[in-house]
């Protein structure tokens, strides 16, 4: 006879796998694990919490506000797939050298929660509240952190409180970034420094100075992260330029290099080959002295000729760090 025989009624939670299994509180609807007044501060917490994972079934949507977890090993060591604490409710919880290799936390709400000396290794934190969450010393290397934060997520369903969940982003985005350095994991780190950096932009007014300057950095460079953004951003000045080149014309020797309706598609287009090639020139500041601009093309040099100095040594600049990581 199961807990739901002896007890009279089923928990009567809902979720995505289903209605809960175990048997309800007595004098509630609720479960021990899904009832949000059930005390979950005792020490005996812990060790019921790996009895019910030890049973295989989901556990989704469990409260476990500020519960002491403090060593929980939820790793399954046997064949089966990976134990699933997912949507539940963890917010201020102790999991000090918790062992969670593996677990599905997807969902989850870790809200200022302490993991540290966790085991995360390959955990899955798809869409959870990370924010405070404390990670001191967490082994943290192939965590699936999803590919949008919980607030970020939250922002786009409840644009009226926009502003302060890309700040709370910022914040959350902020501690991972910082534990992945503490931890060499550089690569990671990148990447919460670059989401970081876009909702601090977030945050700015709308079409102001600051915000426009913010989006062409991250449009050029990817806040410094992303050294292919500053060649592909440099292959299209360049082939943009060639273009005001072939209309404004350049001079070679005694031929003006210029579009012309009356010229056949191939000349015009083996004077966009020489405007492209002037255009590379440019950019790069070597200046041949074969082809020079006229007109307005002049300014149109001098300004990509400034350009791609500063494109390269960014280049540069990036390359070399990411090659340090």
């Amino acid at each position: 006879m199961n807990q739901v025989q002896k007890s009279g009624h089923q928990c009567s939670f809902f979720g995505k796998y289903g209605r809960c299994k175990e048997a309800a509180e007595s004098g509630s609807q609720l479960c021990f694990w899904h009832d949000p007044e059930a005390d979950k501060t005792g020490d005996d917490v812990k060790t019921r919490l790996e009895e019910r994972a030890g049973k295989g079934l989901p556990m989704e949507g469990f409260i476990l506000r500020k519960a002491n977890l403090d060593n929980v090993n939820l790793v399954n060591h046997g064949s089966g797939k990976p134990y699933q604490l997912v949507n539940c409710d963890l917010s201020r919880a102790s999991l000090c050298n918790g062992h969670f290799y593996r677990v599905d936390l997807s969902g989850s709400r870790l809200l200022k929660a302490n993991l540290s000396n966790a085991n995360l290794h390959r955990a899955n934190l798809d869409g959870c509240n990370l924010l405070g969450v404390n990670l001191k010393n967490s082994l943290l290397d192939h965590v699936q952190w999803g590919d949008r934060l919980y607030q970020e997520r939250e922002a786009a369903a409840n644009p009226e409180n926009a502003m302060a969940l890309f700040e709370e982003a910022e914040e959350s985005a902020r501690n991972i970034r910082r534990h992945c350095e503490n931890l060499g994991m550089m690569r990671t780190a990148g990447h919460f420094y670059y989401q970081e950096r876009v909702f601090h932009r977030l945050q700015m007014p709308k079409y102001s100075r600051q915000r426009v300057f913010s989006y062409l950095v991250d449009r050029v460079s990817g806040y410094g992260e992303s050294p292919l953004r500053v060649v592909l951003f440099s292959m299209a000045l360049i082939v943009f330029c060639s273009f005001i080149y072939l209309f404004t014309g350049v001079q070679g020797g005694d031929t003006v290099v210029r579009f012309s309706q009356n010229q056949d598609l191939f000349q015009n287009f083996r004077y966009w080959l020489d405007c492209l090639y002037f255009s590379v020139v440019t950019f790069t500041t070597l200046g041949y002295g074969d082809l020079t601009p006229l007109g307005l093309s002049r300014i149109v040099a001098a300004c990509e000729a400034f350009t791609g100095s500063f494109s390269l040594a960014l280049f540069v600049v990036l390359f070399v760090k990411k090659m340090i990581r």
